[in-house]
């Protein structure tokens, strides 16, 4: 078989964008296909510790943080860290202009600037429905991600006090603060290399703006009926909603179930 690895995004693919669950069809779908032997990579925005009930369908590879942290069976093989003079200082920084700040270490923690519109925006990504626990300095050995909530006018406040760092919107809401670039196509190079594998051999599903790079990297890509516009345009197949059995009926079209 040509294909020997799958990247899925999670939140909107995996799951059901309506209400979050993971349909019975796409269970059954990942669980062939680990039994199959293929590999089978979980890519999300979520911190490590949201991954597991993922885990329970058979995956052990995942690509979390939107890429700042990558395990294979516990086991760390790709990660950037920013340094916690930066991750300090914007944290003084964004409580002092009243913007959400999330921390991701292998757990998710965030600043004290709770309002609906970041609730919101967790809910929309994260399918969170209560905040997470408030960052202290002792909770974090290392920070792997920082994502802040804010226009793109408010950003301009952060571009011109922090020059160095550099600010990718995955959300109409968030956006990655990054010293070292950070995405799911990067993580997905490390993924590929650790397993000897090559682009060519590799199939991505996805839904959302963060995901565009993952399907532009691999030969096969994928995008859920539920996606967005942009990523549609560059698929190679748009398959039915997350919520209509669209991963399995993706897999199925091209024999892979």
């Amino acid at each position: 078989m040509k294909y020997k690895i799958i990247f899925f995004d999670v939140d909107g693919t995996i799951t059901n964008y309506k209400d979050g669950t993971i349909p019975e069809s796409t269970k059954m779908a990942i669980r062939q296909l680990t039994t199959s032997g293929m590999k089978v990579v979980a890519a999300t925005g979520r911190p490590l510790s949201m991954c597991g009930e993922i885990a329970e369908l058979g995956v052990d590879t995942f690509i979390t943080a939107n890429g700042a942290y990558v395990t294979h069976r516990g086991t760390c093989i790709h990660k950037t860290v920013l340094p916690s003079e930066t991750v300090n200082k914007f944290t003084k920084f964004a409580f002092q202009e009243q913007n959400a700040l999330t921390y991701y270490s292998e757990k998710l923690h965030m600043n004290e600037v709770q309002h609906p519109k970041v609730m919101k925006a967790l809910y929309e990504t994260l399918r969170l429905e209560e905040f997470p626990p408030i960052y202290k300095a002792v909770d974090l050995n290392e920070t792997y991600l920082l994502c802040l909530f804010a226009d793109d006018t408010e950003i301009e406040k952060y571009k011109s006090h922090f020059p160095k760092i550099h600010y990718k919107r995955w959300h109409s809401y968030i956006v990655n603060v990054l010293v070292d670039e950070v995405s799911k196509s990067v993580a997905i190079k490390k993924v590929l290399n650790y397993f000897g594998l090559t682009k060519e051999e590799a199939i991505a599903f996805g839904d959302g703006e963060n995901d565009v790079d993952m399907l532009e990297l691999v030969d096969l890509g994928i995008a859920m009926g539920n996606a967005n516009e942009t990523l549609k345009s560059i698929a190679n197949f748009v398959t039915k909603d997350s919520s209509e059995d669209g991963i399995a009926l993706a897999l199925k079209k091209y024999d892979l179930i």
